[in-house]
């Protein structure tokens, strides 16, 4: 079987722009998650679409912008490697024929009323095994655990965030962390404000690792958010959700941002950003 095992189209919806005019950078992930449920619809695993199967962690490599278009977004998706518990999946989001975005998922089956994660059953990893195809893997991206470092910003759980098991959704994650990212950089740098104008901050890569379920609660959550590189044209900065109650580690993210023209051209930081962003730079 090669890649991929399925096409799905997606319908691009107004609400999906950001402020930059192109469809946020979050929104690719909600896209990757209505391609897995088509793929895995009409098929033996569909039941955990409603059984249970839970996002390890994501690597997304956002490669040009997504433009709003009454023609739906096409999602190649395909199974790259089945382990015991885990199964790995890729796709490519393509507009008018170019890739725009090219991800990896983790995925692991979950057993919701013991809360635990569980092991594929032998039919489920003979289909998945089935229909699988070797990829070229994403290299990761590193960054130092933050431990209690960065500038924190409060998040709170809505309704709406959650997913039918009752928990936050993974997309949601990220857009926590895009609110804290801009809170932080904004806080050091006014200039940094996505306001639409000639200069304009894209996410090209984001990886993201779920270390533990969210659930709905009147506290806020914490995102922490650091500064971790700063290249010529790029930040790159690394950024946790904490539970203050407890203080444990809910999810880590990576993320290389670019500076970029209004036109999305790679412009070279401001002096006064790269000084600013200093303020928030850990190693």
């Amino acid at each position: 079987m090669g890649f991929p095992t399925a096409v799905v189209d997606v319908p691009l919806r107004w609400v999906d722009l950001d402020l930059q005019g192109h469809v946020n950078n979050s929104m690719a992930v909600e896209y990757m998650q209505e391609a897995r449920a088509g793929l895995m619809v009409d098929t033996p695993v569909e039941h955990l679409l409603g059984g249970g199967v839970v996002v390890v962690g994501h690597q997304v490599d956002y490669r040009r912008a997504i433009a709003f278009s009454r023609e739906p977004l096409q999602v190649r998706i395909g199974i790259t490697h089945v382990g015991a518990s885990r199964f790995d999946l890729a796709y490519e989001l393509v507009q008018e024929g170019q890739v725009c975005v090219s991800a990896t998922s983790r995925m692991c089956p979950f057993d919701f009323a013991s809360q635990r994660p569980r092991r594929l059953t032998a039919d489920e990893r003979a289909w998945f095994a089935g229909e699988a195809e070797e990829r070229e893997p994403i290299p990761p991206l590193t960054a130092p655990a933050l431990e209690g470092r960065g500038h924190v910003h409060p998040v709170q759980v809505r309704w709406g965030d959650l997913d039918r098991y009752g928990h936050v959704n993974n997309v949601r994650y990220f857009d926590y962390v895009q609110e804290a990212r801009i809170d932080a950089t904004t806080s050091v740098d006014p200039a940094m404000a996505r306001d639409g104008g000639q200069t304009r901050w894209v996410v090209a890569r984001q990886d993201i690792d779920h270390l533990a379920q969210i659930d709905h609660r009147p506290e806020p959550f914490e995102v922490h958010t650091a500064v971790t590189g700063l290249g010529r044209t790029s930040i790159r900065l690394a950024a946790e959700i904490v539970d203050p109650l407890g203080g444990s580690v809910l999810c880590r993210v990576r993320t290389v941002q670019v500076c970029t023209d209004a036109q999305g051209t790679k412009r070279e930081l401001p002096e006064s950003s790269r000084e600013a962003l200093g303020r928030l730079l850990v190693s």
